[in-house]
């Protein structure tokens, strides 16, 4: 995957082609709505299926027109008041990818999109598009299921996510060159503590022959939550605490964010704020805008390769972001320090903006 450039131009004239007309860009939401499909998880985002390659994976490779790919995953939840968030993403996409591209932050971005929802009671908790460098990428993420439904008990299952990105994810910036990609899940909930095999399976399509604890160090749930129980050889029912770290799995691949916006349900809900906290430390990101998403993964995607605030801030502004959002974001990663094992050093002279089409540098 990620083979091909992205140009800022198609996908701007993709967005005004439905404006135009008063289609919804996000299509296969508007197919399932309109009766034409199926409710459930688009076929080029569905995480059980092969990629292209015939592999279970998802795959950033260094390609001729990306021979320095660094993969970055973008997953929102798309349950609730969280749907509209990867509405306001779309619009700004090309500023992202200008962002990355054109201020040197990145080479070669290999961008993926998903969506995420509760596996006990949606039809598509779980949509992964594959890792993409050209306009692929917008076609994964319009084709994710805004389903707007949720479990109702302030979690989700993000923690599906996190096992797939960690177990099924194949980078060349990690194999090759040692660098970490970066994964930024937004949402508003928290995830279950534990990989329940039987979701695996039913999802993904991996037979585990156990349930997988998210973290050691996730606390605030009743205890049983996290015992499984089983026969022992006298026939009595046993429990043992469910052993695993899925979260350090994941943290060796990707520097890991998780950001909440705080027009969220539960931003004003400490409980659930501190068990992010717990999860994650300074990598979760309370956001007073929504709207400033993208912003914000751009700022910490800069600090992580080697710019400071005030130099983010400024790039943001040359690449059209409004005050507000520039104030809202660099307050928001306040007291945020780059991770040793993410943050790499910038050189060089900044590339030039060149035309409107985001392509290799």
């Amino acid at each position: 995957m990620g083979g091909t450039s992205y140009n800022a131009t198609f996908t701007a004239s993709r967005l005004a082609d439905h404006k135009v007309k008063g289609t919804d860009v996000f299509t296969h939401t508007a197919d399932v709505a309109a009766g034409k499909v199926a409710a459930g998880v688009h076929e080029l985002l569905d995480p059980s299926k092969p990629n292209s390659a015939g592999k279970f994976v998802r795959e950033s490779f260094d390609s001729d027109v990306h021979p320095n790919s660094r993969a970055i995953g973008v997953l929102f939840d798309e349950t609730g008041s969280m749907g509209g968030v990867p509405r306001r993403f779309v619009e700004k996409l090309p500023n992202f990818m200008g962002m990355l591209v054109k201020k040197g932050y990145i080479e070669d971005p290999h961008i993926l999109f998903g969506g995420v929802g509760d596996a006990t009671s949606d039809r598509a908790p779980l949509q992964l598009g594959q890792f993409e460098g050209g306009n692929e990428m917008d076609e994964a993420l319009t084709n994710i299921y805004l389903e707007g439904n949720g479990g109702g008990q302030q979690t989700e299952s993000y923690e599906l996510a996190m096992y797939y990105m960690a177990r099924h994810t194949d980078l060349d910036c990690l194999n090759k060159r040692g660098q970490k990609g970066y994964l930024f899940i937004i949402g508003d909930e928290t995830p279950y503590p534990i990989i329940r095999k039987k979701e695996v399976a039913r999802f993904i399509g991996d037979k585990l022959q156990s349930d997988i604890r998210l973290s050691p160090n996730y606390d605030g749930w009743p205890r049983n939550d996290l015992y499984e129980y089983y026969i022992d050889e006298d026939g009595k029912q046993q429990r043992r605490l469910i052993e695993g770290d899925l979260l350090s799995e994941l943290q060796e691949k990707f520097e890991v964010f998780f950001i909440m916006p705080h027009e969220g349900s539960y931003a004003d809900d400490t409980a659930v704020t501190s068990r992010l906290r717990t999860l994650f430390g300074q990598n979760f990101i309370m956001l007073e805008n929504a709207d400033d998403v993208c912003e914000l993964l751009c700022m910490l995607i800069g600090l992580n390769e080697g710019y400071d605030v005030s130099d983010a801030a400024a790039d943001l502004k040359a690449m059209g972001a409004s005050a507000a959002s520039v104030k809202s974001v660099s307050l928001a990663v306040r007291g945020y320090k780059p991770s040793a094992s993410a943050i790499a050093v910038a050189s060089g002279t900044l590339p030039s903006t060149g035309t409107d089409s985001v392509t290799r540098i």
